[in-house]
C-alpha cells in the first residue's frame, strides 16, 4: 500500500514555517548589524524627512510577515518555470535586504547601503512582477514594501548627500 499525500493543511503549514524562516533569518541577519543608537549614526546629519526611530520596528515587522505571506503564497503553487524565476527574483531581494545593514551600519558607509538598496527595489519591482502573473495577493503583499523601500532609498541618497 502506498503512503497517502500528507493533507494539505499539514503542507500549507510546512511551506508557511519555510518561508517565516527565510524571512526570520534575513531580519535576525540584518539586526546584527543594525545599531541606530552607535556613536556614527549619532553623529550623522540625518535628512528632515527621516521617520523617528520607534517607526522602523513596526514598519519591518509588518513588511516581514507580508514577505513571508507571500513567499507562502508562491510556494504553494505548482512548480513551473516562471514560479522558479519569481523565487530567484525574491530570493535575490531577500538577500539584499539582509546585506544592506551590513553597508549601511556595520561598514558605516551610506553610499555602500545606497549601492545596495536601488538594486534591491528594482528586484522588489521584479519580484512584484512576477509575482503578479502567478499570484494577486502575494503581489499586493510585496507593494508596501517596494513603498518603503522606495521611501528609504531616498532616505538613504539623502544621508549620503548630507554627510558625503
Amino acid at each position: 500500500m502506498t503512503a497517502s499525500p500528507a493533507p494539505a493543511w499539514r503542507r500549507d503549514l510546512g511551506l508557511g514555517a519555510l518561508a517565516l524562516a527565510a524571512v526570520m533569518a534575513t531580519l535576525v541577519c540584518g539586526q546584527l548589524a543594525t545599531s541606530p543608537n552607535s556613536a556614527w549614526y549619532s553623529g550623522l546629519t540625518k535628512p528632515s524627512f527621516g521617520p523617528p526611530s520607534w517607526l522602523f520596528a513596526p514598519v519591518w515587522t509588518t513588511l516581514y510577515l507580508l514577505m513571508a505571506f507571500a513567499l507562502w503564497r508562491i510556494l504553494r503553487l505548482p512548480p513551473s518555470r516562471l514560479r522558479r524565476t519569481a523565487l530567484l527574483l525574491y530570493l535575490i531581494q531577500l538577500a539584499l535586504n539582509a546585506a544592506w545593514p551590513w553597508m549601511f551600519f556595520a561598514a558605516q558607509n551610506p553610499f555602500l547601503g545606497l549601492l545596495n538598496i536601488v538594486p534591491q527595489f528594482l528586484f522588489i519591482l521584479a519580484t512584484i512582477i512576477a509575482f503578479a502573473r502567478l499570484d494577486r495577493y502575494a503581489m499586493a503583499a510585496l507593494l508596501p514594501l517596494a513603498a518603503w523601500v522606495g521611501f528609504a532609498s531616498v532616505l538613504n541618497a539623502a544621508f549620503w548627500w548630507l554627510n558625503r
